[in-house]
């Protein structure tokens, strides 16, 4: 007779492993479900909480719930959207972004979403340029410029990532925007190259670029006006006789947005002005055929209530924007992106009037609003990041 020396009677063995079978059961259970909470919780709260079109913290339009049709389902178009509005509208959004750039970082990545982080400030991630884009910029250019017998400037502004190449990490990709204006502008026939590198370079260690944003400073600007002055025969006012109005030191700009990335320093936005000058009457065209908005001054103080606060100069981008200054002077025609926004009002000193057109945003034929044949000057105003994506005129 074999003899059981544990104490205990194969009966009560048989109890303990069904109890152990039912508390691993038990457990495994309440981690399935714990699970399927944190995946079906959010996602009932994403269908039926009201949808944002805009988010605030990122600085751009949130994705649409896509049309569904037979062509955009087997394109996958209709998938494709479907993910990205998910994604957009997912509870939690902005904390899985700001994670991420952490995760990033901490993994050594070297750029987070397209943005270098560096030691005080953020600087966007520029591929090299497509050579075809930049031929048919070239050609377009010389196009233009062939059909109008009034004078015509390039103004290339290049971005931080080349002014502060020497800050990227090692061996991270950027091309040599120097470079690549010179190649341009030994191309071009009748057009006059504003040179702005140069002094932007010069001037690096100053406060000419937002740490936080892909704009250059109402400083970095005004270097560009002095910059413009030597060639479009203007004598540009010293920086001594303007008003500086500090008008926000908690900006967050586009590299934020993209990272949320709370380690860089908050940007100030200044407004150069003169005293005792008029406001300048300012028509907005939110679509080039309707009918303008009229607006009392260049400077839109309501957004600095608000996340996007660049846009206090001439609000956000438009595709026509016409300023009447009261002041001597001929009509200037400018080309532009939205770099041109806090450049523009130094040059509202030489001119009587100055039309911004943003054809990124005119589907139309701008010649019925706008010829160029009826400007003294024509000044043609892009970042290089801009430009290399391609232009329009």
């Amino acid at each position: 007779m074999t003899e059981n020396n544990s104490g205990h009677t194969p009966e009560a063995h048989g109890t303990d492993r069904h109890y152990d079978m039912g508390l691993h059961r038990a457990m495994l259970l309440s981690h399935v479900l714990i699970i399927m909470c944190m995946l079906i919780v959010p996602a009932v709260l994403t269908a039926f909480r009201p949808k944002d079109t805009f988010s605030e913290n990122q600085n751009r339009y949130l994705a649409k719930f896509p049309k569904l049709t037979v062509k955009k389902y087997y394109d996958r178009s209709f998938t494709e959207g479907l993910e990205k509005y998910l994604s957009d509208h997912f509870i939690g959004a902005d904390e899985y972004v700001r994670t991420r750039t952490y995760t990033d970082m901490a993994v050594g990545k070297k750029d987070v979403n397209g943005v270098y982080i560096l030691r005080d400030r953020m600087v966007e991630k520029i591929d090299p340029p497509d050579e075809s884009v930049t031929q048919k910029n070239i050609e377009r250019l010389n196009t233009f410029a062939a059909s109008t017998d009034k004078p015509v400037f390039l103004m290339l502004v290049p971005t931080q990532a080349d002014i502060y190449r020497s800050e990227l990490p090692p061996h991270a990709p950027s091309p040599d925007q120097n470079r690549y204006i010179t190649d341009v502008v030994t191309s071009l026939e009748g057009i006059a190259p504003i040179d702005v590198w140069s002094v932007l370079y010069a001037n690096r260690t100053e406060y000419i670029y937002y740490r936080t944003d892909h704009h250059w400073t109402t400083s970095g600007a005004y270097l560009g006006y002095q910059a413009a002055s030597r060639l479009m025969g203007f004598e540009a006012i010293p920086r001594a006789s303007f008003d500086v109005y500090h008008a926000a030191d908690d900006f967050r700009g586009t590299y934020y947005s993209k990272t949320l990335y709370e380690g860089t320093e908050p940007d100030r936005i200044d407004i150069y002005g003169i005293s005792g000058r008029a406001p300048r009457q300012v028509l907005i065209y939110s679509d080039i055929t309707a009918k303008p908005e009229i607006h009392d001054g260049m400077y839109f103080y309501e957004f600095l209530e608000h996340k996007d606060k660049y846009s206090v100069f001439f609000g956000t981008n438009q595709p026509m924007v016409t300023i009447s200054t009261g002041r001597p002077g001929g009509r200037l025609l400018i080309f532009k992106d939205s770099y041109a926004h806090c450049l523009v009002p130094y040059l509202t000193e030489h001119y009587s009037e100055i039309t911004m057109l943003d054809t990124r945003y005119i589907q139309t034929d701008y010649r019925s609003v706008a010829d160029p044949d009826d400007y003294d000057q024509i000044l043609l105003l892009y970042n290089v990041s801009t430009f290399m994506d391609g232009i329009r005129l």
